[in-house]
C-alpha cells in the first residue's frame, strides 16, 4: 500500500463514504488495521484524495459532483432499489442532514439566545440559583450549536463548499473547544440535577448549598476541569481537518490511532461524559422521586387529619413543577446522547482490533442528528413546563412588532 492512494481497490457496494466494505486489496493487512501506516498527509481516510468518479462501484457514479451535496437526492432516487435496508437508511440521513444541519443551527443559536435574554431578565418566577443554571446550560448549548454543528458538522455535508479548511490547521484547537463545551453542556445538567436533589430531599443543606453563588462557584468549577480535561485532543490530534464524519473529525496520527494508552484515556473522556452523568442524573432522579412519594403520602395523611378534607396545596404543586421541569431534562439529555455514546465507545474499540459486534454506520449519523438537536431542545421544555417563562417569550417575541407600530403610529 504504501503511501500511494492510486492503488487502492475502492470496491465499494453503495458509495465512497461508507467505508464499511472496502477491499483494501492489501495481502498484508487483512482486517489487521495496526499493520497500515497511517500517514496523515495521505492516509485512505482523508477524502480530499478520493476522487468521486468512482469506476468500481457497480453504480456509475461519473456523473457525481462531489460540490453539490443535493446529488444525494438523485442518486438515492435512482438506485433506491438496488441498496440494501442498511444502506437507504443510511443514504436517506445522508439527505436529511443536507437541510436538517442548517436548519437546526439556525434554530439553536435563536432558541439558546431567546432563552438567555428571558431568563436573564428574572421573571419567570424561578429562584435565582435556578435561573444561574438555567443561563449556564443554555450558553453551553449554544457553544456547541455553534463548535459543534455550525462549524464541524456543516462543513462535512458541505465538503464542496468548505475545502479551504483543509488549508487552516487549527482542527486540535477546534477540537479541544469544541469537546470542553460538550462538557459543560452535561455537567451543568448534572450539578442542575445534583442541586434540584439538594433543595428537595436535604432541607437543612438546602439554605447553604442552593444559592447564587453556590452555582456559580460550582458552574465555575466545571468550566476550568472541562477546559483542562479536554487539553489531550490538542496533543490526540493533528491541526488538519478531516471533513468526515467519525467520532472525531481532525486526522490521527497512526502512533495515536492504534495506541492501547491513547485509547484508554479517550474512552476515559466517553466513561466522564457521558457514562457517568447518566448513571448520576439517573440516581439522582431515582432518590428524588422516593423522597417525593414520602414526603406526599405524609403530608397528605397529615393535612386530611387536621382538616378532615385534601384541599389545594400550593407546596405539592411547586414540588410538582419543579420535578417535571426536572424529569424533562434529564429524560431529555439520556434519550439524546445514549446513541452516540453506545457507538462512540465501540468505534475505538473497533480500531483496536475488537470485532465482537457489528453496528450499521448509519446508528452514527443518527447519534450525531440526535446529539445535536438536545442543544435545541430546553427552550421548548421551558415553555411547556413553566407558565411564566412562556408569557415572557410571547413578549419578547412581539417586542420588535410593538415597536414597529409605535413608530409607524
Amino acid at each position: 500500500m504504501g503511501r500511494n492512494l492510486r492503488t487502492i481497490d475502492w470496491n465499494v457496494t453503495t458509495m465512497g463514504r461508507n467505508l464499511r466494505t472496502i477491499d483494501w486489496n492489501v495481502t498484508t493487512m487483512g482486517r489487521n488495521l495496526r499493520t497500515i501506516d497511517w500517514n496523515v498527509t495521505t492516509m485512505g481516510r482523508n477524502l480530499r484524495t478520493i476522487d468521486w468518479n468512482v469506476t468500481t462501484m457497480g453504480r456509475n457514479l461519473r456523473t457525481i459532483n462531489s460540490n453539490n451535496p443535493f446529488w444525494l437526492f438523485q442518486y438515492l432516487y435512482s438506485h433506491y432499489d438496488s441498496f440494501s435496508f442498511e444502506d437507504r437508511i443510511y443514504f436517506a440521513l445522508a439527505c436529511i442532514q443536507v437541510i436538517y444541519y442548517p436548519l437546526l443551527a439556525a434554530v439553536g443559536v435563536t432558541v439558546n439566545l431567546l432563552t438567555i435574554v428571558i431568563l436573564s431578565r428574572g421573571k419567570c418566577g424561578l429562584s435565582k440559583c435556578v435561573t444561574h443554571y438555567l443561563v449556564a446550560m443554555a450558553a453551553a448549548d449554544l457553544l456547541v450549536v455553534i463548535f459543534d454543528l455550525i462549524l464541524r458538522q456543516i462543513p462535512i455535508v458541505y465538503q464542496g463548499q468548505f475545502r479551504f479548511l483543509w488549508s487552516i490547521p487549527v482542527c486540535n484547537i477546534h477540537a479541544v473547544l469544541l469537546f470542553a463545551a460538550t462538557d459543560c453542556s452535561v455537567w451543568f445538567t448534572v450539578t442542575f440535577t445534583f442541586d434540584r436533589f439538594v433543595a428537595i430531599c436535604c432541607q437543612k443543606l438546602k439554605t447553604k448549598y442552593c444559592t447564587e453563588r453556590t452555582a456559580a462557584v460550582v458552574q465555575g468549577t466545571v468550566s476550568v476541569l472541562g477546559c483542562l480535561k479536554n487539553m489531550f485532543w490538542y496533543f490526540m490530534f493533528t491541526g488538519r481537518y478531516l471533513l468526515y464524519n467519525e467520532p472525531w473529525f481532525c486526522s490521527v496520527p497512526a502512533v495515536v490511532l492504534f495506541s492501547r494508552v491513547w485509547a484508554v484515556i479517550e474512552l476515559l473522556h466517553y466513561i466522564l461524559t457521558p457514562g457517568i452523568p447518566f448513571v448520576l442524573i439517573l440516581l439522582l432522579n431515582v432518590f428524588t422521586v422516593r423522597y417525593i412519594v414520602v414526603a406526599s403520602r405524609a403530608r397528605r395523611r397529615l393535612r386530611g387529619h387536621s382538616s378532615g378534607e385534601s384541599p389545594r396545596d400550593p407546596e405539592m404543586e411547586s414540588r410538582r413543577k419543579s420535578i417535571i421541569l426536572l424529569f424533562v431534562i434529564s429524560g431529555n439529555f439520556i434519550l439524546f446522547w445514549a446513541l452516540f455514546m453506545v457507538y462512540s465507545i465501540w468505534y475505538r474499540m473497533l480500531m483496536l482490533g475488537f470485532y465482537s459486534v457489528i453496528l450499521p454506520r448509519f446508528l452514527l449519523e443518527l447519534g450525531f442528528m440526535l446529539q445535536l438537536m438536545s442543544c435545541c431542545t430546553n427552550t421548548c421544555i421551558y415553555a411547556v413546563t413553566q407558565t411564566k417563562f412562556r408569557e415572557q417569550l410571547k413578549n419578547v417575541v412581539k417586542y420588535p412588532f410593538t415597536v414597529i407600530i409605535k413608530f409607524i403610529k
